[in-house]
Order: C-alpha cells, then sequence, then structure tokens
C-alpha cells in the first residue's frame, strides 16, 4: 500500500465537519484518503466532493474542493491518496 500526496487543507468548517482542501492531484468519490498533520492522522474513504457547492463525482490539480471528513483537521494538513 503506498500514498500519494494529493493536496493540502486550507480550511475547516467545524459546525459542519467539512474540509477544504487544495488539490495538487486527482481524487474520486469512493478513494481512500489520509490525512496527516502534526496533531492529525487518520484515513477515510471519500463518500462525497463538491466544488462551489455542486457535487462531483472527481477533481484534479487546481481544484478547490469541500468533503465531509470524520475528524477534526487543521490548515496545511497534508492530504495523500491510498493506493492499493
Amino acid at each position: 500500500m503506498t500514498e500519494q500526496e494529493v493536496g493540502k487543507i486550507f480550511s475547516y468548517y467545524s459546525k459542519i465537519g467539512v474540509a477544504a482542501i487544495e488539490l495538487i492531484g486527482e481524487l474520486k468519490v469512493g478513494d481512500t484518503i489520509r490525512i496527516k498533520g502534526s496533531t492529525t492522522d487518520f484515513t477515510q474513504k471519500i463518500s462525497s466532493m463538491q466544488i462551489e457547492h455542486e457535487k462531483v463525482k472527481e477533481a484534479g490539480a487546481g481544484d478547490s474542493v469541500g468533503m465531509k471528513v470524520n475528524e477534526k483537521v487543521r490548515p496545511n494538513d497534508i492530504v495523500y491518496k491510498v493506493i492499493e
């Protein structure tokens, strides 16, 4: 199992549990991601993603996406795609 860096958290909305991510790689709904930072480290599957409040199935480098996360994340946490 390998991990590929695909983005960085730039904001977190605690009331709704959503992370805003600036992507440098591709992500699709159904991918498994790992979010890692100085106090953050967890893995989850992507159940849904949005760009500008529109649901999308996939997003690529340069996109800013919002997605539900299972735990609190912080700006500058790194997002990795888990490749099995």
